[in-house]
């Protein structure tokens, strides 16, 4: 359906969108005249030992600061105080009605406090947060000196940022403004859509439809298809740095995303206007998305049935918003795509525009700067709390457009299959050797250029996958290339090997810090576990600002949607390989064959390398992997119905003479 159609009507059913929207409008009007703009005042305190704990062992100093001497303990068992009921009634009876918080600074190993109040009066959240600074002074000399600790060894306060002049959040406002708005907008399309669609069926057995000739001409009356969509897609999440987003939404409002949904709106419009059907033989993708379905809407309601925090609550909002932009991505490549050719032709534009990204990963390689940084797009910014360029060794680690490193190593890594495929592919023979294996080189240079394991880890998966299948000749020759490659990394980039290997050598030891701090974190996810084990604690929720990272998918999922979720991702996962593996069964000639197998070695690499770090948190490599899962479904199907066409017996007639090089005799 183009725009112009659904255009038309629009206009038709005005007697929906006109009331709705105006209701949406006065509902959002309503909400900004009515929600008060809250103000936060915040103030810092350190903890300072004793110069007589100083000058003793700890033993015989304060029992409270005898943690090491990193009072760390000691501020733990402040901020539980100051959170306590106790405490809570106490300030309320000193002026303190609104809510405050308390807790450790973001990113700090000392023992610094935030303090916190939040309320709608600008002077009195002032006021509260100096009660509440002089409040938290109070209660650690209470502590102390319930413990019978002599003055001389108390631990002090020190107020290292004063109670700062409230700021506005008005963020928190704009977005229920914003949520009305949507609702009533969106409800008043799909209905109008809807009785389009019903008005259609009424007049088929006529077969009338006057408008339709008047709607195409015009720019608005170029038809779009789901291809032409799912590639906008690409180019604004594998071209706009993916840190960057919408404020009111939080890390799921990149462009990228917003578009997604909006082309769920079109398929869903042009779907019920009788347009378009799903493609048959591509259920099973989507069949995938309902068991993740079960588990994050199961998610969503455990985390409302139990006392969870206002940004645990809008990261399980934020949580359903990325779930539907990934259906969407499944339902327009698995039954959006109605010809195999335009789904080439999508697969081919994915794999350019992610050598360009590659590229780029290049430029910040050599240039030690990560070029991302200095995309300033108005009306967007950063979801990632301090995105800095990241070393390892003597090596600048580049992430091009992605917000991570590691994000950077595993999307290159599933899309590598697919150069691969792509270069070696008959229908594209003809082309000159450079365009055909520029993308492979890129990619494929670009992973150890992120100087982690997940890239080594995705290249020899890949290499694992793919080059068992093919041809002697061919297998030879690439194994010559890898290892030729090896040798052209240790000459042009002196010590990045080594700095590879010795990756991997300090993981086998155990003497890795990253690898030592992560198992650690493995532990740490267990009480939360047993807290909600078959449901967990709400899709989205388990956030670094809130919790801690986990660098590692399943243990992620095993905390937001408990084991329920586990087992949809792992059906996701499994899906996608067995996907792979039809699309090389149903495969009637060698290109097809090695389609499919670069779906399995893609699906593969994603089912594996999510142990090294959470994939699905970061929205390119989510959204590539959903994208790839929609398009195996896809050619499956376009597999499956051009076999069982040629089952059907029909008049003989001589077959048309098929290239040798596209056959495989079994």
């Amino acid at each position: 359906m183009s725009l112009g159609e659904i255009w038309a009507i629009l206009r038709r059913r005005w007697y929906f969108m006109v009331p709705f929207t105006v209701l949406s409008l006065l509902g959002g009007g309503y909400l900004y005249a009515t929600v008060p703009v809250s103000y936060q005042s915040q103030s810092s305190v350190a903890l300072l030992d004793s110069s007589a704990v100083a000058r003793l062992a700890p033993t015989f100093g304060n029992p409270i600061s005898n943690a090491g001497g990193s009072l760390i303990v000691t501020a733990d068992v402040l901020i539980r105080t100051l959170e306590s009921s106790d405490a809570a009634k106490e300030l309320h009876g000193r002026g303190v009605t609104d809510p405050y918080t308390a807790g450790f600074a973001p990113a700090s190993d000392s023992p610094l406090l935030v303090l916190s109040v939040t309320g709608t009066d600008r002077a009195k959240v002032l006021e509260e947060t100096n009660t509440l600074t002089t409040f938290a002074g109070e209660q650690l000399s209470a502590l102390q000196a319930a413990a019978k600790v002599p003055p001389a060894y108390f631990v002090q306060t020190a107020p290292v940022v004063l109670p700062q002049t409230p700021i506005a959040k008005s963020k928190n406002r704009y977005q229920d403004i914003a949520a009305v708005v949507i609702l009533g907008v969106v409800s008043a399309f799909l209905l109008s859509i809807l009785m389009e669609g019903v008005a259609v069926v009424r007049r088929r057995h006529r077969a009338a439809h006057p408008r339709e000739a008047r709607v195409r001409a015009g720019p608005l009356g170029r038809r779009v298809d789901a291809t032409a969509v799912l590639t906008v897609y690409l180019a604004l999440a594998l071209f706009i740095p993916s840190n960057l987003a919408l404020p009111a939404l939080g890390g799921v409002g990149t462009p990228a995303n917003v578009f997604a949904l909006l082309g769920l709106l079109w398929y869903l419009a042009t779907w019920l206007g009788g347009r378009i059907l799903p493609a048959p033989g591509t259920r099973l993708a989507r069949v995938a998305m309902c068991v993740l379905g079960l588990a994050v809407l199961a998610a969503y309601v455990a985390d409302a049935m139990r006392e969870s925090s206002h940004e645990e609550v809008l990261g399980a909002d934020r949580g359903l918003i990325g779930f539907l932009v990934w259906v969407s991505l499944i339902v327009l490549t698995s039954a959006g795509v109605q010809e195999r050719g335009r789904l080439d032709v999508l697969m081919r534009r994915m794999v350019v525009m992610g050598a360009v990204v590659a590229a780029i990963g290049f430029y910040d390689f050599f240039a030690a700067t990560n070029i991302a940084d200095s995309v300033h797009i108005p009306g967007l910014q950063t979801s990632v709390a301090q995105v800095t360029t990241m070393d390892r060794g003597s090596f600048t680690r580049p992430r091009a457009t992605t917000a991570q490193p590691l994000e950077f190593a595993g999307m290159l890594a599933i899309l590598l299959p697919f150069a691969v495929q792509q270069a070696f592919d008959p229908v594209r023979r003809h082309l000159r050797p450079v365009r055909r294996w520029a993308p492979v080189v890129l990619i494929a240079g670009a992973l150890p250029l992120s100087v982690s394991r997940t890239s080594i880890i995705g290249l020899l998966l890949v290499a694992l996958v793919m080059v068992p299948r093919w041809k002697p000749a061919r297998r030879w020759a690439a194994i010559g290339v890898m290892t030729a490659s090896v040798a052209v990394f240790k000459v042009l980039i002196p010590g990045l090997i080594g700095t590879i290997t010795g990756l991997f050598a300090s993981f086998l030891s155990n003497s890795d810090s990253s690898t030592q701090a992560r198992t650690v974190k493995y532990s740490a996810i267990v009480p939360y576990l047993k807290e909600h084990p078959l449901f967990g604690r709400g899709f989205g929720t388990f956030t670094p600002d809130l919790y801690f990272f986990t660098d590692n998918q399943y243990m992620l999922t095993l905390a937001e949607m408990g084991v329920l979720g586990l087992v949809a991702l792992l059906t996701l996962f499994v899906t996608g390989i067995h996907q792979g593996g039809a699309v090389r069964r149903l495969a009637r000639t060698e290109a097809d064959r090695e389609l499919g197998q670069a779906f399995f070695a893609a699906s593969l690499v994603a089912l594996v390398i999510s142990a090294t770090f959470d994939s699905l948190s970061f929205p390119m490599f989510a959204g590539l992997f959903f994208l790839l899962l929609g398009a195996g479904a896809s050619y499956s199907g376009f597999l499956r119905r051009d076999a069982a066409a040629a089952a059907v017996p029909g008049p003989r007639t001589a077959p048309p003479a098929q290239p040798a090089d596209l056959v495989e005799s079994r």
